[in-house]
């Protein structure tokens, strides 16, 4: 029966990105010969905008230019569920599994990120229905409450404002049938249009001086006397150093590529709520959602009553292949289509208006991972694996470090001094996220049971996630 329902909603959906579905309000030249600057950031996302405005504010005099295969924010900054947490780590546990020791000192300077977001947005007026209502984890099953409870008591030791719901209460939060507990985390964790914020940020950084082109790759990375030369299809650029901003798309720097696998991240997006529909499941702080389950979904709100859907599925091709032909995913968005409904039955007859999916980067760490190439000259910062909205700047600010500022205390920190793992080449590789995909299946079907095969990641710290 939810197939069939799931089916009808999704008839008519279109196979675009919703944030990305209307008139750009900026629009940026390609390169039209060579040029000299003194940085060079290589995509405009938002770790390339944030390192560019951070360049920018932290030396007016220095020329920076940034250059996009593509157009601005039109891949993983532009599609994402617009979820912006103050977390650098991917979640508490991740960091306090990881780097125990410094997770005071990561905190305060996660608070002070994402403050500084806060800021920049409303220093640029950047229109992107910024909106700090926190996030609830929901338990879809009994055996999940106690993780959640678990979480909640983690996060209020960390001292941020968590409020826990039994069935009830959650339900009275949202109304789904599916929720037998939650969480509603009230600080550090904000959403937003993130399309719109990526232009807004673009924006901001050609008023202060960043020139910015668009569908200008990059070709060649290399060395150029005492500097860089980045080649392109228009010219080449020589520059005092490089900042690569490429995400999950194969890069010249051979380290990055180990790092990273892409995987691509599926979504939906509903028409809008009529005022009956919305009461029908309350949502009247319009938190962010995500279940917590290992195969999980996320879901908000959007500024016109849309819901926005994705998650459940990270799907990676063999030899870390990306195409256009893989945005558009049948199977996992019928999937999707079919969950929304088992939570929200009382939504039936909602149509589905968007279904989109794209690539994002992962690593074995599950957060951003940084490093430099070409003796210093060159710096990165890739693997956010989802949570990057807010990460991103803090990625950015590592990489200008790394360039111009070598006695930085954030060098310093053990998550930026030691990478992540890099991932075995292939056969091992997919075979090896395969394993890893379906054993995290097998555990939610078997009440969390992690088999032998998670133990050994968790042992090794290694792990596979979107």
């Amino acid at each position: 029966m939810t197939g069939s329902i799931a089916s009808e909603a999704l008839a008519d959906a279109r196979p675009s990105v919703y944030w990305l579905d209307r008139e750009r309000p900026v629009h940026f030249t390609t390169l039209g010969g060579g040029a000299s600057v003194d940085l060079v950031i290589v995509g405009a996302g938002f770790t390339g905008l944030w390192a560019a405005i951070q360049a920018k504010q932290d030396d007016p005099a220095r020329s920076v230019m940034v250059i996009e295969a593509g157009l601005v924010a039109d891949q993983a900054s532009g599609r994402n569920g617009g979820f912006c947490s103050s977390s650098l780590t991917h979640g508490l546990d991740n960091g306090v599994a990881r780097f125990p020791k410094e997770m005071v000192r990561i905190e305060a300077l996660a608070r002070a990120n994402f403050e500084g977001i806060a800021h920049t947005i409303d220093e640029f007026g950047i229109d992107c229905d910024w909106q700090a209502n926190g996030t609830l984890a929901v338990a879809t099953a009994p055996w999940l409450v106690e993780g959640v409870h678990d979480a909640a008591e983690l996060a209020r030791k960390h001292g941020y404002d968590i409020e826990e719901f039994d069935a009830p209460g959650i339900r009275a939060e949202l109304n789904s049938p599916t929720f037998h507990g939650g969480s509603w985390q009230r600080d550090g964790e904000a959403q937003l249009d993130p399309a719109r914020l990526g232009w807004g940020l673009a924006a901001a950084a050609t008023a202060l001086g960043v020139v910015i082109h668009e569908r200008t790759p990059m070709l060649g990375l290399e060395r150029s006397g005492a500097g860089m030369s980045v080649r392109t299809e228009s010219g080449t650029v020589r520059c005092g150093a490089v900042i690569l901003a490429t995400n999950a798309f194969r890069s010249p720097v051979g380290a990055i590529n180990r790092l990273i696998a892409p995987v691509y991240d599926y979504v939906l997006a509903t028409e809008p709520l009529s005022a009956a529909q919305l009461a029908s499941i309350g949502w009247r702080h319009r938190q962010g959602v995500s279940d917590t389950t290992n195969q999980f979904h996320y879901y908000r709100i959007t500024e016109d009553n849309r819901i926005i859907w994705g998650g459940y599925d990270a799907i990676y091709h063999y030899g870390s292949k990306i195409d256009p032909r893989f945005d558009q995913r049948d199977e996992t968005q019928s999937k999707l289509a079919e969950h929304f409904f088992e939570t929200f039955p009382q939504l039936e007859g909602v149509r589905f208006t968007h279904r989109w999916g794209g690539v994002i980067d992962t690593c074995t760490r599950f957060s951003a991972t940084f490093g430099t190439s070409f003796d210093g000259r060159v710096s990165y910062a890739v693997g956010y694996t989802g949570l990057g909205v807010g990460a991103s700047r803090f990625g950015a600010r590592v990489s200008l470090d790394h360039l111009y500022r070598p006695d930085s205390e954030l060098l310093s920190l053990r998550m930026v001094r030691r990478g992540a793992i890099p991932f075995p080449p292939e056969p091992i590789r997919w075979i090896g996220i395969e394993l890893t995909r379906r054993a995290l299946a097998r555990a939610d079907a078997n009440r969390g049971a992690r088999g032998p095969w998670l133990r050994l990641l968790d042992a090794l710290g290694l792990g596979f996630d979107s």
